[in-house]
């Protein structure tokens, strides 16, 4: 993939940053449990996360709470090297959305999120510098920043300026029922943003939604989804099935299988973030999309079988070395299709 060669940052990530709550105490209701650790959570907070932890230059869209916990946020990104000058702090009282995991076994977990009046839903047009964007040669964007206005404005004048300036946009889908009004109204705003992006990150269930405003493409196999999305403007279509694996399609005709590595799972999320930030990572470094594939699945293992997602994710040396070491006894986890 072609990225703009000299850029100040390698990824800017746009839209929801929170805070998590991960129970210490195991296999309990949140009803049971007492005791927490915190988090700064969000799926594009969480990329942001891996990209930085992976050696390379991240930068961040966002609003956040004006309180101690938009603080937390703040000095966390700092200390993992990512770029705050562009996140503002909520002027309306806003607060930053938070979520309790309950991991009632190693196979059964859920999470439970309080998501009223947030301030990243709160971000504006106004916030969106253009030259920011332009100084990065991704730019990553999450369906939930579309769900409310003025956050939908905000988003959709990042994907105008990206596509104007030549930076690439990645399109992670990011699902999440309760932010939404209406899903024909999703449909509409997926479909927009999925349409212009360079690359398109999601579940099958997710792509469903996304082509909600075209029933016939909801029926459509994962190849027919990807040959629709770059008869438009995608390059690269993952679409993910959970532990099944999920499959990467390039629009030169490439196809490949992904299988989850085997680990000891803690919790069913995160792993999605491990993914993403692992691929990306990848592409910037001019690895094949087999090689990116590999890392990203290796990542979203570790991932699920880590307490928290943004203070777990892996450094180069530690993904390497965990494929490595499943390469001593399992087949290749990537294949072409």
């Amino acid at each position: 993939m072609d990225f703009n060669k000299v850029c100040k940052y390698d990824i800017i990530c746009l839209g929801r940053v929170a805070i998590d709550f991960n129970p210490v105490d195991y296999f309990k209701t949140l009803a049971e449990s007492d005791t927490f650790i915190k988090y700064v959570g969000g799926s594009p907070a969480n990329i942001a996360s891996g990209i930085a932890r992976l050696n390379k230059k991240a930068g961040f869209i966002g609003k956040v709470s004006n309180d101690r916990f938009g603080d937390f946020v703040v000095d966390y990104f700092k200390k993992e090297g990512i770029d705050t000058s562009n996140i503002s702090r909520a002027k309306n009282g806003e607060s930053l959305g938070l979520t309790f995991t309950e991991i009632l076994s190693r196979d059964t977990s859920s999470i439970l999120m309080y998501r009223n009046g947030v301030a990243d839903l709160a971000l504006s047009p106004e916030d969106i510098n253009a030259d920011y964007i332009k100084s990065a040669k991704i730019l990553l964007l999450s369906g939930t920043a579309l769900a409310k206005e003025p956050s939908r404005s905000a988003t959709l004048k990042a994907l105008q300026i990206a596509k104007e300036n030549g930076v690439k946009v990645v399109f992670d889908i990011d699902y999440r029922s309760y932010s939404w009004e209406s899903m024909e109204e999703l449909s509409v705003y997926y479909s927009i943003v999925a349409e212009k992006a360079d690359i398109i990150m999601g579940s099958r269930e997710e792509y469903d939604l996304t082509n909600g405003i075209s029933p016939a493409r909801a029926k459509l196999s994962d190849k027919e989804i990807a040959s629709y999305y770059f008869s438009k403007c995608a390059e690269i279509v993952i679409i993910k099935h959970g532990k099944k694996g999920s499959f990467g399609f390039t629009k030169s005709g490439e196809a490949f299988k992904v299988s989850a590595f085997p680990v000891e799972a803690l919790k069913s999320f995160g792993g999605g973030d491990g993914y993403g930030s692992a691929f990306l990572f990848g592409l910037l470094e001019n690895k094949s999309v087999l090689e990116c594939l590999e890392l990203a699945s290796a990542s979203a293992s570790m991932l699920v079988s880590a307490h928290g997602c943004s203070k777990f994710m892996p450094t180069e040396k530690e993904l390497t070395a965990f494929i490595a070491k499943d390469k001593v006894n399992c087949k290749a986890r990537v294949e072409k299709v």
